[in-house]
C-alpha cells in the first residue's frame, strides 16, 4: 500500500534527474569542439557502444497552454523542409566522426508535433537518417504524435519506414479541462488513431496524461483514466503539471485559481495510480506505468532500464546523439545541448554542422554519483557493497552526507537497508526524486532554481 500522507509530507521542488549533473549546471564554456573531442574519444574505444538517435521536431500550429517543451508555432507546412536541411548538416557532422559499424538500436522523434511534418517530409528525413547511420535489424523506432495532426497517410508512411512505437498526447478527456488548456481532442479521434496504428503494425502504443491541470477533479480524472484503459495502451504516463508561468510565458493563460489545490492534486494522483494498478499496470517509476510484459518492465527486471532526456529507456548502453533545436546529447562523459532558439540553431548547424550552445564534461565524482542516482531511479535498489567495489570506494564513507540525509526517510518508511542492500519501498518509489536529491552533491550550487514539484 502507498502511504500518500507521506507523499504529501515530502512534496517539494527538485530535479527530475533525466541527467546528472542536471541541465542548470551546463555551461557555455563547453563548446562544439569539446563535444567533437568526446565523440572522437568514445568512437576510438575498443568497446564503443551502439547508438541511440533523437530528433527534436519543434513545430506546432497552435499552443497548448500547459506545454513546457521547446516549440515553434507556425502554420507554414513547408517550414519542416528548411529545418530538415539543418538536421542533415548536423547528421553529416556527427556521422563523419562515428564508425559506421556502430549500429543504431533506438530512434525517437519528439516535439513539438512530429506529425506536423507531411508524410513526404517524414520520408525525406528518415531516408536521410538511414543513409548516414546503420540500423540494427530489431531497432526500436518510435515517435510522439498528436491525433489532431495525424492522418491515415501519416501512419501508413511511418509503418512503411519501420516505425514500431507510438506515443500519443491525451492529457485529459474532460471537455472543460481541454478548453482551459487550449487542446480540444475528442476521445473518438484518439481511439481512431490508436486503432489505425495497430492496424498498420505498430507494436507498442503509449498514452500521455497530465494531472494538476485547471478544473481537474479526482472524479473527472478517474473518468479519463477509465477511458484510457478502454483503449488498452501498452504504457501510460501520468505527468505532474509543472506550473511555471514565470519561465513559460503562455502558461500565464492558465489562471492559478483554476488549478487543483495540492491536496486535490495528490488525491488525483492516488486515484489514478490505484486505477492503473487495479488494471494490471506496473509502476515503473517517475510517472510511468506499463503492462508487466512490456519491454520497460522486462528491462527493469533485468537491471537494463535507464533514464535520459526522453524519459525511461531500455537502451542504456548507447551513446545518445540528439539532433535539432535545444536537443541534448549524452555521449561518454559529456552532455551537449544545442541552441534553444530555432533560428540560431539552424544558422549554426548549416555553418558548422554542430550547433552546441552549452554542456558539461563530467568529473569522475559526477560519474559515480550519476550511476548511483540512475540505478536508484531505475531499479529502486542499490547493492552498496558491489557499487563501492566497482568504483573503488567505501560506499558508507563516500556517501556519508547522503546516508545521513536518508535517515529521516528510512524512519518514515520510504527506504530500508537490508545489510548492504538499499531498497526503496512502494511509498518511497513515488518520492524517488527526493531520495536521489540526497546523492546530488551539486544541488546547493543552484539555490532557488525553479524546478518542478516532486509530486
Amino acid at each position: 500500500m502507498i502511504d500518500f500522507s507521506l507523499v504529501a509530507k515530502y512534496d517539494r521542488t527538485g530535479p527530475r534527474y533525466t541527467s546528472y549533473p542536471t541541465a542548470p549546471h551546463f555551461t557555455e564554456a563547453f563548446t562544439a569542439e569539446s563535444f567533437r573531442e568526446e565523440i572522437r574519444r568514445t568512437n576510438a574505444a575498443k568497446d564503443a557502444p551502439p547508438l541511440s538517435l533523437y530528433f527534436h521536431l519543434p513545430f506546432c500550429e497552435s499552443v497548448c497552454f500547459f506545454c513546457g517543451c521547446n516549440v515553434t508555432f507556425t502554420s507554414d507546412r513547408k517550414r519542416p523542409e528548411a529545418y530538415t536541411e539543418s538536421l542533415v548538416r548536423e547528421m553529416d557532422a556527427v556521422a563523419a566522426l562515428v564508425d559506421r559499424g556502430r549500429r543504431v538500436e533506438q530512434l525517437h522523434w519528439g516535439g513539438g508535433t512530429p506529425t506536423f511534418f507531411r508524410p513526404e517530409q517524414m520520408r525525406a528525413l528518415h531516408e536521410a537518417t538511414r543513409a548516414r547511420f546503420a540500423f540494427a535489424p530489431d531497432a526500436e523506432v518510435g515517435l510522439e504524435v498528436d491525433p489532431r495532426e495525424t492522418t491515415e497517410a501519416h501512419l501508413q508512411t511511418l509503418a512503411a519506414l519501420g516505425f514500431n512505437r507510438l506515443s500519443l498526447g491525451v492529457q485529459d478527456f474532460d471537455p472543460r479541462v481541454q478548453k482551459a488548456v487550449n487542446r480540444i481532442q475528442h476521445e473518438d479521434l484518439t481511439r481512431c488513431t490508436i486503432a489505425q496504428a495497430r492496424d498498420e503494425g505498430f507494436t507498442s502504443v503509449s498514452v500521455d496524461l497530465i494531472y494538476g491541470l485547471p478544473h481537474q477533479t479526482e472524479a473527472s480524472f478517474v473518468t479519463t483514466i477509465e477511458k484510457v484503459l478502454a483503449l488498452d495502451p501498452d504504457r501510460v504516463a501520468v505527468f505532474n503539471f509543472a506550473y511555471l508561468p514565470e519561465m513559460i510565458r503562455h502558461q500565464k493563460a492558465i489562471p492559478k485559481a483554476a488549478l487543483p489545490s495540492p491536496g486535490e492534486k495528490l488525491a488525483i494522483l492516488r486515484r489514478a495510480s490505484e486505477a492503473l494498478a487495479a488494471a494490471g499496470y506496473r509502476y515503473v517509476g517517475m510517472d510511468h506505468f506499463a503492462k508487466p510484459e512490456d519491454d520497460l518492465c522486462r528491462a527493469q527486471d533485468d537491471g537494463r532500464l535507464t533514464r535520459n532526456f526522453q524519459g525511461y529507456s531500455t537502451h542504456g548502453g548507447c551513446d545518445l546523439f540528439a539532433f535539432g533545436v535545444s536537443a541534448i546529447s549524452q555521449v561518454g562523459r559529456v552532455y551537449a545541448q544545442n541552441h534553444k532558439n530555432v533560428h540560431l540553431y539552424e544558422a549554426r548547424a548549416r555553418a558548422d554542422g554542430f550547433a552546441t550552445q552549452r554542456g558539461i564534461l563530467l568529473t569522475p565524482e559526477d560519474e559515480i554519483r550519476r550511476e548511483a542516482i540512475l540505478r536508484l531511479m531505475c531499479d529502486f535498489r542499490l547493492d552498496t557493497a558491489a557499487f563501492g567495489e566497482k568504483h573503488g570506494i567505501s560506499f558508507p564513507a563516500h556517501f556519508a552526507d547522503a546516508l545521513e540525509a536518508l535517515v529521516p526517510m528510512e524512519r518514515d518508511g520510504l527506504l530500508a537497508f537490508h545489510g548492504n542492500l538499499l531498497e526503496i519501498t512502494p511509498t518511497g518509489r513515488y518520492l524517488i526524486r527526493n531520495i536521489c536529491m540526497a546523492f546530488d552533491a551539486r544541488l546547493a550550487e543552484k539555490p532557488g532554481h525553479p524546478f518542478s514539484r516532486t509530486v
